[in-house]
């Protein structure tokens, strides 16, 4: 064995070991956090906090009263934690799901009026950035106007309808925006969206808002679909159950990882392994692996949003700060924290079907990657290709999970256009 190998191996040794020692500590402090958020929760909101903490027996007494859509991700309880025992402690609430008790924000979530602007209506529809055709056809039902073609746009985690509405939207060409409606959505739990505590945010919770806030109101008889990251998982879920209604599909980044047997855990470890390196790694695994912690990091940040954005704004002498950076904090702990494990993780075990029927009904699937995506595996998109041999995979180099859009929005939503022409 060369010296160059040894040093290798050594490095690697010793970062796995540092890694299970800060994990370690990670474990038992998210145990001991459960513990005091419960007696705060209480102080705060007359009701101990519920979370899942508690023996995976009662976890699964919850899960079989949800129907076959609304199942709680195995990511959610089967999470491996050394000191998980401690949640003996704290029995999980047999009625988890109905947690909202009297009051609908979390003492812990912000209240400022751009996070809770969705309580001054009494629909509770998604936020949706409508780009209204310049000119419209009349048709020879009551003379009614409407487009000749809808286009709807799902956001990926952590992010809103800014997305696609500061990107694509200015640069759509003339002839398109003559004769196009476009419907970018702030998701359920994201931007200025509901973000109701009494909900598990499951796939099945998106598409019905989607369904009661777009495609009942407006009444869409035909429309495309185009999505990000994880928004490229509820897009699917929405094709397979409107096949008969979407004319193609572009999906941008998609987190899909075939899951026969339904093992939400594998897609855990690969989207957030625990590793101290790299540190976009590292950060995923915090929030994603340990509820409490991941709270404390909300309260300190998302509920305070409004500080540290001024103090960016002086740090960066920018008056207006780039809208990525203001989603990031646009969320609660409770509705983040139940996608990430819901959409992402558990819906995978649904995916293998959806894809099958979309693949059936003949809708045309479109796959735009960043081969340099490290949030996303590139495989990902081949893994939609295996499922869905129709597909068109568009993989562009030196791109990744953002700049795949962002830095080439004309180029990107002038392949968007030939999509549509060519699906309609």
């Amino acid at each position: 064995m060369s010296a160059h190998q040894w040093l290798e191996k050594a490095a690697t040794a010793l970062n796995s070991g540092l890694a299970f020692i800060v994990f370690l500590v990670f474990d038992l402090l998210d145990a001991i956090l459960c513990i005091l958020f419960r007696y705060i929760d209480y102080l705060f909101e007359g009701r101990p906090g519920s979370c899942f903490c508690g023996r995976s027996w009662e976890i699964e007494q919850v899960r079989n009263n949800e129907d076959d859509h609304q199942q709680l991700s195995e990511t959610l309880y089967r999470r491996k934690n050394i000191f998980k025992e401690l949640g003996r402690l704290v029995r999980v609430a047999k009625s988890y799901h109905k947690t909202s008790g009297g009051r609908v924000a979390r003492w812990s979530d912000c209240g400022c009026h751009s996070c809770v602007s969705w309580l001054n209506t009494e629909e509770h529809n998604l936020h949706l950035v409508v780009k209204q055709p310049s000119s419209l056809a009349i048709t020879e039902d009551l003379g009614v106007q409407q487009a000749s073609e809808n286009v709807i746009f799902l956001h990926g985690f952590l992010s809103s309808s800014s997305f696609w509405a500061e990107t694509v939207f200015p640069n759509i060409s003339d002839p398109v925006s003559r004769h196009y409606k476009l419907f970018a959505i702030d998701l359920l739990g994201f931007g200025s969206s509901p973000k109701p505590r009494d909900c598990l945010y499951t796939l099945k919770d998106h598409l019905e808002m989607i369904e009661k806030s777009v495609i009942c109101p407006f009444q869409l008889t035909s429309f495309h679909l185009v999505a990000h990251s994880m928004g490229c998982l509820i897009a699917i879920a929405l094709a397979a159950k409107h096949s008969h209604l979407v004319k193609s599909i572009t999906l941008v980044a998609p987190p899909y990882f075939p899951s026969k047997d339904g093992d939400s855990l594998r897609v855990l470890h690969r989207l957030a392994e625990r590793k101290l390196w790299p540190l976009f790694m590292f950060g995923t695994s915090f929030m994603s692996w340990y509820e409490h912690l991941g709270r404390c990091v909300c309260f300190l940040v998302c509920r305070n949003h409004r500080i540290w954005e001024r103090i960016v704004k002086l740090i960066t002498w920018r008056k207006d700060l780039h809208f990525m950076t203001m989603d990031l904090s646009r969320h609660t702990h409770h509705s983040a924290w139940h996608t990430m494990h819901n959409v992402i993780c558990g819906g995978a075990k649904l995916m293998e079907s959806y894809l099958e029927v979309i693949s059936k009904a003949g809708v045309k699937v479109f796959v735009i990657h960043g081969d340099r995506d490290q949030v996303v595996p590139v495989e990902c998109s081949h893994n939609i290709w295996m499922a869905v041999p129709e597909a068109q995979i568009n993989i562009i180099k030196n791109a990744d999970h953002s700049s795949v859009l962002l830095g080439r929005e004309k180029e990107f939503t002038l392949y968007l256009q030939h999509v549509w022409a060519a699906s309609s």
